[in-house]
């Protein structure tokens, strides 16, 4: 008896929703990444993208357990020299809230040609909507195990903005102009 071998044109791909309100991020990405690769399926084949396509909405409101929103720290690297630059989990919530999803995701698929295809197939968006109603996504139920533990800190803390510009005081008060003194005649 042969294998199983999917091919191409035998394919359709689903589609699926999930909302990431109040969900782990590392449990959410454990759940959605397996979908992208189509492991799910009894015709999953590795060679194939045999995949769906996930939209995941609500993506700002994802949680991170423990001390992760101060500690956690995610790195990009420019390829210049001194171009490394690092970033709190805070920082990156604010600035591009679907990149925290999207990194745990990416780093659970393969590392090949066909995982950045796969990758492909995922949809995030900030905010309940998204303008995929014409696929008719079945919604997916989200990993219900163990709920994130009470001491956890579910939303990154208050940060002040750091500025580079003077005050407002200091900007607005002109300075006082220095004590000129006298110019010494040279003596005759």
């Amino acid at each position: 008896m042969k294998c199983y071998q999917a091919k191409t044109g035998e394919l359709s791909a689903q589609w699926f929703t999930i909302d990431a309100e109040g969900q782990v991020v590392g449990r959410l990405a454990a759940q959605i990444a397996p979908i992208l690769m189509g492991k799910h399926r009894p015709t999953y084949t590795p060679h194939i993208d045999t995949g769906d396509y996930v939209i995941v909405t609500n993506v700002e409101k994802v949680v991170l357990t423990g001390n992760k929103w101060r500690e956690k720290t995610y790195q990009r690297y420019s390829g210049h020299p001194g171009g490394q630059r690092e970033e709190a989990a805070w920082s990156l919530l604010e600035r591009r809230p679907e990149q925290i999803l999207e990194l745990a995701i990416k780093r659970m698929m393969p590392k090949n040609k066909i995982g950045r295809h796969m990758l492909d197939k995922l949809k995030l968006y900030v905010g309940p909507n998204h303008p995929h109603q014409a696929q008719n996504p079945a919604p997916l139920e989200p990993y219900s195990g163990r709920p994130a533990p009470s001491g956890a800190i579910l939303a990154p803390p208050p940060v002040e903005k750091k500025s580079r510009r003077k005050p407002a005081e200091e900007a607005a008060a002109p300075e006082a102009p220095a004590e000129e003194t006298p110019a010494e005649t040279p003596a005759e």
